[in-house]
């Protein structure tokens, strides 16, 4: 996870010091490629549409088209009635495809008892679904995990980590509120490592090229695979209003996701950082050369031309926040992650407001300085910076399931 990378072979000294911020100038979120946002509707037709090709030219990647159909599929591969002490039903779907290359994407859905249409919190985790309980019952996700090995057998690794994601997954909790959740882990959609894009779904495409998609673009295309099959399969949740949440890494999908797919209702970053919610150009904490130099493979080739080079960049992290306009979106910071620049993350979301105002005169509340921590504020778009290191415990999830009540739940 983000504060617990390897140091690469460079060494690398992060910047900590406000008063070392190079002077920089964002990017104006309403002009992009000589088209103007006036109103909504000139954001939806022409800024948008160009927002959003910047972003894949020069960061994500663009998905590129497959060889033959994928044919997804799910099926049902367990259900229990006991879960959270009998509140909620339990089920883990596989979804697949008909390429021969397909990934096997195992789902593990919580489910309310009793209610139908509910609203669902989706998201993916590092380590395999068993990490959200220590039941037994769950199926151990036994090929690549994080911190596991890259191949073979990761049987004894995914046993020991059985249950050590309850506090980042308080399901009862979720339930409890009337959501379903939805996680599968990311490394069924593409494992985490620098290997040519040549295994988990890349493999069922052509080779990416210089524009082509990263590990981040990929785990998000399986969000919205995820979210079709929802849709399709399970009539309890109401797949119009499910929120795309993620932690570090896979903060950085879910804005991802919610930027390509405007099917998710909400979109929620926490302590995404660098390539999430952090302004590239700030260079505070881990900057684009160092992302790029210890994770090559998540973003495209096109985005290490700007290692070192950020203020060239034609977009920044605040129009990757503008483009789930006018969804709601939250982010969240922590005051011992540095790394992940948490005055850079609050600031996308201040200069995303331009945008936001165009559907709603007061989309974050009318705040403009950052809040103390344990504070949420906004209204359209929410933030909330919290004592303590990098990591997603239950006093996120508090502040993101009363944001949730508030768009999920009129």
């Amino acid at each position: 996870m983000m504060a617990m990378v390897l140091p690469s072979a460079t060494a690398f000294t992060p910047n900590y010091d406000e008063s070392k911020v190079p002077d920089y100038t964002l990017p104006d979120s309403l002009v992009v490629a000589g088209k103007e946002a006036t109103d909504s509707a000139a954001w939806e037709k022409e800024v948008r549409p160009a927002t959003l090709a910047l972003f894949q030219r020069d960061m994500f990647g663009r998905v590129p088209v497959p060889t033959q159909p994928l044919n997804p599929s799910v099926s049902l591969e367990s259900e229990v009635a006991d879960a959270c002490g009998g509140k909620a039903v339990r089920r883990e779907y596989l979804l697949r495809f008909s390429h021969r290359n397909s990934p096997s994407i195992r789902l593990l859905v919580y489910l309310p008892k009793g209610q139908d249409k509910v609203p669902a919190f989706m998201g993916l985790n590092f380590r395999g679904n068993q990490i959200v309980e220590d039941d037994p019952r769950i199926a151990l996700e036994t090929g690549f995990v994080l911190g596991g090995k890259k191949t073979g057998d990761n049987t004894a690794f995914a046993e020991k980590n059985r249950g050590t994601g309850k506090e980042r997954w308080p399901v009862d909790t979720i339930v409890g509120r009337g959501y379903a959740l939805v996680t599968a882990c990311c490394g069924n959609i593409d494992p985490d490592y620098d290997d040519g894009f040549e295994n988990g779904v890349h493999a069922m495409f052509p080779k990416p090229k210089a524009e082509g998609w990263g590990t981040i673009s990929a785990w998000a295309w399986g969000l919205s695979q995820m979210l079709t099959a929802v849709g399709e399969e399970i009539a309890e949740i109401d797949a119009a209003r499910v929120a795309v949440i993620g932690h570090s890494r896979l903060g950085k999908t879910a804005l991802w996701a919610g930027a390509t797919d405007p099917r998710f209702a909400i979109a929620i970053s926490n302590n995404s950082g660098c390539g999430g919610a952090a302004l590239s150009r700030r260079a505070f904490g881990e900057t684009v050369a160092r992302i790029n130099n210890s994770f090559p493979h998540w973003f495209n080739a096109n985005f290490k031309n700007y290692n070192g080079n950020e203020a060239a960049l034609p977009v920044d992290q605040h129009q990757l926040v503008a483009l789930i306009a006018p969804r709601p979106v939250y982010v969240a910071s922590a005051t011992g992650d540095q790394w992940a620049d948490p005055r850079g993350e609050f600031l996308s979301l201040l200069n995303a407001v331009p945008v936001y105002q165009l559907y709603d005169d007061q989309p974050f509340g009318g705040v403009t300085t950052m809040p103390a921590p344990g504070k949420s504020v906004g209204h359209r778009m929410g933030y909330h910076l919290r004592e303590g290191k990098h990591n997603i415990t239950p006093e996120d999830w508090a502040h993101y399931l009363d944001f949730a009540d508030r768009w999920l739940k009129k």
